[in-house]
């Protein structure tokens, strides 16, 4: 279900996208509106503050729920996390804004080798994070802490699972902008579509500061 939530959410984002994209096409698109932003760039902003308030209410429902009813009901997440990993695995996600960066500076001074080699690096780097909250599930599920093993197992899991997702869909923008550029559409006065993309890199990147300091940090 959250897959399909976060589509019909990001839908109507991509449509003007779309639109914006293909009229500029034919040249520079200068944003004629009366926040002096592009429409683009205002929808994601009006998203990304959307989805402040459910990963605080995902961050709430955590802190609730984060300490077991009994101890039958198996291992409470901090029983069995592994805070070294975690920590490595977070420095790379956090990494990857800076190769973000580097590449929306790339495209506007229309360096197109430098753009697909640093949005390259931002997925790969994404990528490396996912493979690793997927370890650590595997790990913490034979260690007996289940999804339905207990209610601050269900609230941990979907946290961090639902962050997760957001960036898998994160990684599948980098990869369709690094494949636009490959084809050669991506020219330098579309240098705000890489910047819109990067918006929503860099929340998922600060969403995951809060969650791991709430969840892995805070007793």
């Amino acid at each position: 279900m959250a897959p399909l939530l976060m589509i019909e959410r990001l839908r109507p984002l991509a449509e003007s996208a779309i639109k914006e994209g293909l009229a500029a096409e034919f040249g520079h698109v200068e944003a004629n509106t009366n926040t002096g932003i592009s429409n683009t760039k205002l929808a994601m902003w009006i998203f990304l503050a959307s989805e402040c308030l459910l990963f605080g209410g995902l961050i709430t429902t955590y802190l609730l729920y984060k300490t077991p009813l009994t101890i039958e009901q198996g291992p409470a997440p901090k029983q069995v996390y592994d805070i070294p990993f975690t920590s490595v695995s977070s420095f790379v996600l956090l990494m990857s804004s800076l190769t973000m960066v580097l590449a929306v500076a790339a495209i506007e001074r229309g360096d197109h080798h430098r753009l697909r080699t640093w949005l390259a690096g931002t997925a790969l780097l994404g990528g490396t994070f996912i493979a690793g909250q997927i370890y650590e599930f595997t790990a913490f599920k034979s260690e007996g802490m289940g999804y339905t093993t207990s209610r601050s197992s269900s609230a941990f899991y979907t946290l961090t699972g639902f962050h997760g997702v957001h960036v898998t869909v994160g990684i599948i923008m980098l990869v369709s902008l690094l494949l636009l550029s490959l084809r050669g559409r991506l020219p330098e006065h579309r240098a705000e579509t890489v910047e819109v993309v990067g918006l929503y890199w860099h929340f998922v990147d600060v969403v995951w500061i809060v969650i791991f300091a709430v969840v892995y940090l805070i007793p």
